[in-house]
């Protein structure tokens, strides 16, 4: 996993107006299908009602399996439903703690 900066993922997506939110996800979401078996569908399910549960949900799930256990799959969905940047940034805050 590359190291990112949870600060970075926390205000730039208030900057680009929630683009860098999409990029930061599509770019994690390669970077874990490279590390785990079950791999999460193509992000292109984001923009897709319903669907999007769909693939938050795969994405929780090689969340879980990338940080061994230090994030568990409901804890990432929820983080990355409800809170949205702020979820997101203490994912990667996550992610960083592997890559070290």
């Amino acid at each position: 996993m590359k190291h990112r900066s949870p600060a970075a993922v926390l205000l730039l997506p208030i900057i680009t107006f929630g683009i860098y939110s999409l990029y930061c996800v599509v770019a994690t979401k390669s970077e874990i299908n490279d590390i785990v078996t079950e791999k999460v569908p193509t992000a292109w399910l984001l923009i897709v009602p319903i669907a999007n549960f769909f693939f938050l949900w795969k994405y929780a799930a090689g969340a879980a399996e990338v940080t061994r256990g230090g994030l568990s799959q409901g804890a990432a969905f929820a983080l990355a439903l409800l809170l949205g940047p702020i979820g997101h940034a203490i994912i990667q805050s996550s992610y960083n703690k592997v890559a070290a």
